[in-house]
């Protein structure tokens, strides 16, 4: 990680050719440096953060005046940084007997905030939570006295983060884990404080600017979807083809313990809806055999939606695992133990993120911990069968293979789809969507479950989510259109996203079908589409063209009066 004066050089580089986003930073202590940090790190992850920096301890002040300059600004994103050290100082002004109440008294403040901001504003709020400090008043007693100030904070964490559940806008950036991490030491020094009133030390602000760096590329469609595993002295201590399965090591004693452990992680990764896959140079039924065979493994096949052992260079490999996946290779990760076979991956695939494990595998899940690499800002059932989605995929690749006409092979499929409006039971799904989609994706907007119930209540929007199933499996909710009335004959593609899974089924036939019909009972004569380019979506720069759209000075129209249905295979549920 770069340190703070290497991010400060960053702001001096040409931001130009980034994505812009505003963001209001809003703290009770000094934040001129940090924003500093967060501009620099913006630009290593790829965004132009324009950074408005409110006054020193304005919180409250520049969210509750409707004429602030915070509403002038209209940010995507809001910081908003309470600090822990303003908090002891609050406390320790109350009388005794609030005490007890003081973490429900914060939390009700903190709601006000949200719900202001959420008033006046559609930006993502990212809230830092709160770094430990213990009073001594009571020593080791303070974890069993409620009135205690450490008692208090550390349930003002739990409370925020139970509040964070029922608020899909409002981000926890989690400061309490990096200061664990780092130590107090490094996270705050007194000196630094008593005469800036700074509460990050320098040596910490890169660290918390990573770590909402992470998140904001999360909210704009940044992030890990996939883990590309080796085998040998990564997956477990050995080489298999050499020591046999008898003798690799996992299991609960010795280095066999860190691999063991390290495997229950990429299960859990696995279980939120990670793809596993393994690239290893090996004959793949040796590969294979401990995933079946040994009694510690605790990964198995079914958890691995593409598995590739062969001799072959590990470059053309991977490229592979991206070809089947259909995914960008900016969201995979790749680990493997040998450093000259992650020098190469690295030279020619660019894009691939390729941590530099330690020599020591005792060291390899505290280093993995620290990079954060699979953050998230949504989870659905979806995620958890992702797997079991990309396996079926498999299957039906392999029975494609056995038709010699595409036509009698998607007719085979029985392919039906369920076609609802955005409700309470699939908006999570649809802003992860929204969120996520990349390459199917005509504009790339993206929408927080907040805005996808605005916009399920606003009558000049019409939604539309679409499931797809056939004999192998449900693919779940892989489409959403959001149509807008632009007049009182035009209706405006505002969305147009889907899920590259199901490409190439006649889905987006079938949608267009059922929008132009929608559009014909509502009265209106065009469907007026937009195509916004961005360095992921080329492949659906031409789609309005395909489907017979004209091209116009601001878009491309279709005419609904004289549209005629699009042949597909696929049924309405």
């Amino acid at each position: 990680m770069k340190d703070f004066f290497e991010l400060k050089r960053n702001l001096k580089k040409d931001f130009s050719h980034l994505r812009s986003i505003k963001v209001a930073l809003l703290g009770d202590t000094a934040t001129q440096f940090l924003s500093v940090a967060l501009r620099g790190a913006g630009f290593d992850g790829g965004f132009d953060l324009q950074i408005w920096e409110a006054d020193f301890d304005q919180i409250e002040l520049q969210v509750f005046d409707p004429s602030a300059e915070l509403y002038t600004f209209a940010p995507d994103v809001i910081i908003l940084f309470e600090s822990a050290h303003k908090l002891v100082s609050k406390y320790s002004k109350l009388k005794p007997e609030a005490y007890s109440s003081f973490a429900d008294d914060q939390l009700s403040k903190i709601d006000k905030l949200v719900t202001r901001i959420s008033e006046q504003l559609t930006a993502k709020i990212i809230f830092y939570n709160f770094a430990e400090i213990n009073d001594s008043v009571f020593g080791n007693y303070a974890n069993k006295i409620e009135s205690s100030f450490l008692f208090q904070l550390r349930k003002l964490n739990y409370n925020l983060m139970v509040y964070a559940t029922g608020n899909p806008g409002l981000h926890i950036c989690d400061l309490s884990t990096v200061q664990n991490r780092v130590g107090k030491g490094v996270f705050f020094q007194s000196s630094v404080y008593v005469n800036t009133e700074m509460v990050l030390s320098i040596e910490v602000l890169p660290a918390v600017a990573a770590q909402t760096i992470d998140i904001v590329g999360a909210l704009y469609g940044r992030f890990k979807k996939c883990l590309v595993l080796d085998l040998d002295n990564t997956l477990w201590g050995g080489v298999i083809g050499d020591d046999g399965i008898e003798n690799i090591q996992l299991g609960s004693l010795g280095i066999g313990k860190a691999f063991t452990e390290l495997q229950y992680w990429i299960k859990k990764l696995k279980n939120r809806g990670i793809i596993l896959a393994v690239c290893s140079k090996n004959t793949e039924s040796v590969a294979k055999e401990p995933f079946g065979k040994h009694p510690d493994m605790v990964l198995h096949l079914d958890d691995i939606a593409v598995f590739i052992a062969n001799w072959e260079n590990k470059v053309d490999n991977i490229r592979q695992v991206q070809s089947i996946l259909n995914i960008g290779f900016d969201s995979m990760v790749f680990l493997d133990d040998n450093p000259f076979e992650r020098n190469i991956v690295r030279e020619n695939i660019p894009e691939l993120t390729i941590p530099e494990l330690p020599e020591d595998p005792a060291e390899y899940l505290e280093y993995l911990y620290a990079l954060n690499l699979f953050e998230t800002v949504s989870f659905s059932n979806e995620d958890k069968e992702r797997t079991k989605l990309y396996q079926l995929e498999a299957q039906r690749a392999d029975v494609q293979r056995s038709f010699t006409n595409e036509d009698d092979f998607l007719k085979s499929l029985n392919m039906v789809s369920l076609v609802e409006s955005f409700n309470k039971f699939n908006t999570p799904r649809v802003a992860q969507l929204s969120q996520r989609s990349n390459q199917f994706n005509l504009r790339t907007v993206r929408y927080t479950e907040p805005d996808i119930e605005a916009l399920s209540r606003s009558g000049d929007v019409y939604t539309f989510s679409f499931t797809l199933e056939d004999k192998f499996g449900d693919n779940g909710l892989i489409c959403v259109v959001i149509l807008k009335k632009e007049n009182k004959e035009t209706l405006f593609v505002d969305t147009w996203l889907m899920s590259c899974r199901v490409l190439k089924r006649g889905m987006e036939h079938f949608v267009l079908n059922t929008i132009a019909s929608f559009a014909a009972e509502k009265g209106f004569s065009w469907l007026h589409g937009e195509y916004i380019a961005t360095p992921k979506n080329a492949m659906v720069k031409d789609h309005y063209k395909n489907l017979g759209f004209e091209q116009k000075k601001d878009g491309y129209v279709l005419n609904i009066n004289t549209y005629a249905t699009r042949p597909n295979h696929i049924n309405k549920k």
